[in-house]
């Protein structure tokens, strides 16, 4: 990696002056910033003193007083310069000598007399990691800033936006129940349910989103408990029936009497949820909806088939999965976000089942998820 040598200071510790001038020569011309210490407690005096720290130790071992190894066991002892990287230069080159001076805490060895070549390239190297390791803390600083602002933004979706929105929709519902075209003309009429199927689809996102979110960060967990399936399905269609009314498309359901299962009923409800959404977005005006339950394999198995437009073999290579994103718009233009369907995956799977689709393009589509059946 690229980096620039004038940004790094490197400290030279030697008790003999003329190896001290050869160094700061070398690593001078090299355009490193430089200091000198001629013996060990001199070196962290400096050290403990200076406002900034030095970059990078080149250590003599063997020095009156203080020995290499002792500085060094030192400063690996202070949290404050304990990352410092510290080379050793020595002409101890036996491996008791070399074990102990990683033990010392050592990143690397250079064997006096020293070539120049071998010594730019261990200091560059030595530099080289240090200059990784600010670029993965400044990273590091950033990636948390950045998850700071996330869970601003999934705090604002989950209170600010998500509340206000569901109640403009129940209002909104309730007008189109209580206001049909006679009353305010059939233009109003129009704009009113335009609105409406608004609302629902923005609310629907919003709801996606913040579970999705909460999925991906791992906030969301599994609650297990013992439900029907059939009812938990059932209860999800009965507030579709109006949504598919508005687009004069009927939802017909073959079930049978119970499918008892143990799994969370809010994460299957926002399956069922997001599939009939979608199969009602797609469907054709005055076209019907399938929707079956069944047991297979010991799995209760939901399936919702639409007869609209259906998926081109290219979309479908595309759908379930989170890199491609993919999303179509719907009969009368309807906007998709394509995460409801990374959602449902994701939820089936936590209940121990699986989500998957076929489809003909113009012909319609049907998906299907399982979940384990209780024993």
């Amino acid at each position: 990696m690229e980096i620039n040598p004038s940004e790094y200071k490197i400290l030279i510790v030697d008790d003999v002056m003329s190896n001290v001038l050869l160094l700061k020569v070398l690593l001078t011309n090299e355009k490193f910033g430089i200091a000198t210490a001629t013996n060990g407690q001199q070196a962290l005096d400096y050290i403990a003193n200076a406002p900034v720290k030095p970059d990078l130790i080149l250590l003599d071992v063997m020095m009156p007083g203080l020995s290499g190894f002792e500085v060094a066991e030192k400063l690996k002892a202070n949290a404050d310069t304990a990352e410092i990287p510290i080379i050793f230069l020595t002409a101890l080159n036996s491996t008791t000598d070399i074990v102990k001076g990683f033990q010392s805490g050592a990143n690397d060895f250079i064997s006096k007399p020293f070539n120049k070549e071998e010594l730019i390239i261990r200091v560059t190297h030595q530099i080289s990691l240090v200059a990784a390791k600010r670029i993965i803390v400044n990273k590091t600083v950033e990636l948390q800033r950045t998850i700071s602002g996330r869970d601003k933004l999934y705090s604002v979706i989950a209170h600010d936006l998500r509340s206000p929105m569901g109640s403009i929709k129940m209002v909104l519902n309730m007008l189109i129940l209580n206001l049909p075209p006679e009353k305010i003309g059939a233009e109003m009429h129009e704009l009113l349910t335009m609105a409406n199927q608004t609302t629902e689809d923005v609310f629907a996102l919003l709801d996606n989103l913040l579970k999705w979110t909460k999925s991906q960060i791992g906030k969301l967990n599994t609650v297990y408990q013992d439900i029907d399936v059939v009812e938990t399905v059932d209860s999800v269609i009965d507030m579709f029936n109006i949504v598919a009314g508005l687009k004069k498309i009927a939802i017909r359901v073959d079930k049978p009497g119970k499918l008892p299962a143990s799994a969370d009923v809010d994460m299957l409800k926002t399956v069922a949820r997001n599939l009939l959404s979608n199969a009602i977005k797609f469907s054709n005006e005055g076209t019907d909806i399938n929707v079956k339950m069944e047991e297979k394999d010991g799995m209760a198995v939901v399936s919702v088939q639409d007869h609209g437009c259906g998926i081109s073999e290219e979309g479908q290579k595309k759908l379930l999965h989170t890199d491609t994103h993919f999303s179509t718009f719907g009969t009368n233009n309807e906007e998709g976000s394509g995460l409801g369907l990374l959602l449902c995956q994701d939820f089936a799977a936590r209940n121990g089942g699986k989500l998957w689709f076929t489809s003909a393009e113009g012909e319609g589509s049907t998906f299907y998820f399982s979940v384990p059946l209780k024993k």
